[in-house]
């Protein structure tokens, strides 16, 4: 059953199938372990960036294709949704709407790009996606009177999904039974799905395709695959697993605006997340996800803890200084490059 659910690809080795463990379980109760509105936001969170970078890792990772445009087919998604919602009103219809919407014109854009630049070199492809990438967020930010410009748009999702609704007057473990854990299970279902999905493709004679086609375009080509067919597809398949990963975010924080989903930096963040987590794996994209978001969440409260606990000491509370968090994320960051080039994922499973 085991196999099946995961399309016979096994963590492959006790430490790495702990760990995966762990974050599946403290997602699935992140409710009721964690309560609280920040550790409840920072699972949702986890679980919609678990399914961003393991389509991007469809990319990179299984297929060799470097691409900057991968937020931009996250945006969709959420901009999708966000206007629908304004359009139509809080109804599921409109969140349904929204989601096919958005997944449907990632899909036919990623196609687009791909048909006119997948024959060229991988820098070239890059180059091209960050283009239009960027053209895409100038776009968004320019037209106020439809997305609402660089303030984002904000709107009303279906009274069952908010705290306001409480399908139960009774609390498990002390925590109210509202729409705001419907809401969350929702994500986290969602997501869960999506992931298995994404493990069945890249465990498919498709996906061990685009294996071959990653290691050697020119001898995959020889033996009669279309590379540029594979690739294509590759690529549309990803951005419509990130439309829908966009979409979920749109739901789950109830506003979006270019700074949630179209900026460089969540581009950024997400190869920090494939690279720490290893590429050419799904589970990387478990590991990566959650280590960046609970760094990102947690590391300048624990520095504020660690700054008053060494203050009798020199010099080391002035490093230790919550502003300084973002360069202590970087020095986390290349110390895991260092300790494992392969990734999390990599390093384990070369031990075993």
């Amino acid at each position: 059953m085991f196999d099946k659910l995961v399309s016979g690809d096994r963590p492959q080795g006790r430490t790495l199938g702990a760990i995966l463990l762990l974050i599946a379980l403290g997602l699935a109760f992140a409710p009721f372990l964690f309560p609280g509105t920040k550790s409840l936001d920072t699972a949702a969170r986890i679980s919609i960036f678990i399914v961003l970078v393991a389509s991007y890792d469809l990319l990179l990772g299984y297929t060799g294709i470097v691409s900057f445009a991968h937020t931009m087919f996250f945006g969709i998604g959420a901009y999708g949704v966000a206007l629908t919602l304004s359009a139509f009103g809080a109804s599921f219809a409109a969140i349904a709407l929204g989601t096919l919407g958005g997944a449907a014109l990632a899909g036919l854009l990623a196609l687009a790009i791909g048909l006119f630049s997948l024959r060229v070199k991988a820098i070239f492809f890059a180059m091209v996606t960050l283009a239009v990438a960027s053209a895409f967020a100038v776009l968004a930010s320019q037209l106020s009177w439809l997305t609402g410009g660089e303030d984002g748009l904000t709107y009303r999702i279906p009274r069952a999904l908010t705290p306001a609704f409480r399908f139960a007057d009774f609390r498990i473990l002390d925590v109210r039974l509202d729409g705001r854990l419907l809401v969350y299970y929702l994500v986290f279902v969602s997501a869960t799905l999506l992931f298995l999905v994404m493990l069945r493709i890249v465990n498919s004679p498709f996906g061990r395709t685009l294996k071959a086609v990653r290691d050697n375009a020119f001898r995959a080509e020889a033996i009669g695959y279309r590379v540029v067919w594979y690739r294509t597809t590759a690529s549309v398949l990803s951005a419509i697993v990130a439309a829908l990963a966009g979409a979920l975010l749109a739901i789950w924080l109830r506003y979006t605006g270019p700074a949630t989903t179209l900026s460089m930096e969540i581009m950024i963040d997400i190869l920090l997340m494939v690279v720490i987590g290893g590429m050419g794996t799904m589970y990387g994209a478990m590991i990566g996800a959650t280590l960046f978001v609970l760094a990102q969440t947690y590391l300048q409260t624990l520095m504020g803890a660690a700054e008053k606990a060494t203050e009798a000491l020199p010099l080391i509370p002035v490093l230790l200084a919550p502003e300084r968090w973002l360069l202590w994320l970087g020095v986390l960051f290349v110390l895991s490059v260092y300790f494992f080039p392969d990734g999390i994922v990599g390093r384990l499973r070369s031990r075993r």
